[in-house]
This record gives structure tokens, C-alpha cells and sequence, in this order.
């Protein structure tokens, strides 16, 4: 691994870029590692009716799309969020991955996966009766990082 770093003054944010050849269980704890050296939670700033949330990204279950809308989902409550899906996958830390067309799970929170051969399979999540469709072109690579990241690979 090369480690490069590049100074440029007047940056107003510190940014990090990690290439990679494919996304693997070290470049995800690198992420991680990163992200969690920002002195405290990261938040997003979430809205219920008409009140501002800032919510750390670590209690979010998932975020899904409904009609133009999008939602974040915590162990007891609905958000909507401002941003949309795309912008989210860039953002968040490796412990989020897309699970549908319409859906980004927390992997952290993901406690069982009912699969449907024809349809799509069902997530269940820990401390919670919230549910999540996962869409069958998203199932394989869904089970694989969970069974990577139990067995600590």
C-alpha cells in the first residue's frame, strides 16, 4: 500500500481519497478508522415535522426513498433527510452499503436476511421490527461483506 500525502493551503476541509482496486474488509476498516478520527459522532441533520434533529450516523438503520422523499430510519422513529441517495453513499462510512435501488443499509444493525428466490429477500434489524427489502442483484454482495465481517476477515 502507497501512502501519499498532499499539502494545499487554503483547503477549508481536510479531505481523504483512498484508491483501491476493489472494495475489500481492509479498505472498509480503513474508512472507518479514518472517519471515526473526527473528534466525536458525525451527524446528519435530520427533520420530524418541523423540528431540526442531528442524529449521529451510527444510530441510522437505514435510509430508503419513498416517492421523492428520503428517510432515515432509527431504532424508534422516522426522519426525512435532505439529501438524496447518491450523495448518502458517498458520505457515509463502509459500515452503510446500498441493499436495493432504494435502500442503504447499516451492516452494524443488520440482525437476519429472509431470502426469496423470486422476489426480493426481507432484512431484519437488531432491537427493532423495522424491515428492508433487498434487491436480488444486491443479495450476494450483501451476505458476503456480513459473513466477512462476523468471521473478522
Amino acid at each position: 500500500m502507497k501512502v501519499k500525502i498532499e499539502i494545499e493551503e487554503g483547503l477549508e476541509e481536510e479531505e481523504v481519497v483512498i484508491r483501491c482496486g476493489s472494495l475489500n474488509d481492509s479498505v472498509i476498516s480503513l474508512q472507518n478508522y479514518i472517519s471515526k478520527q473526527n473528534n466525536g459522532k458525525r451527524c446528519l441533520t435530520l427533520t420530524s415535522g418541523e423540528t431540526d434533529f442531528f442524529v449521529p450516523i451510527e444510530e441510522i438503520y437505514f435510509f430508503e426513498t419513498e416517492g421523492r422523499e428520503l428517510r432515515a430510519h432509527t431504532a424508534d422513529r422516522i426522519f426525512t433527510c435532505g439529501y438524496k441517495l447518491y450523495e448518502l453513499e458517498e458520505l457515509l462510512p463502509g459500515s452503510f452499503m446500498r441493499i436495493s435501488k432504494s435502500t442503504i443499509a447499516n451492516l452494524d444493525y443488520i440482525y437476519s436476511i429472509t431470502r426469496n428466490l423470486t422476489a426480493s429477500s426481507v432484512v431484519e434489524f437488531v432491537g427493532s421490527n423495522k424491515r428492508a427489502m433487498v434487491s436480488r442483484g444486491y443479495y450476494k454482495l450483501l451476505v458476503e461483506r456480513l459473513k466477512n465481517r462476523k468471521l473478522g476477515k
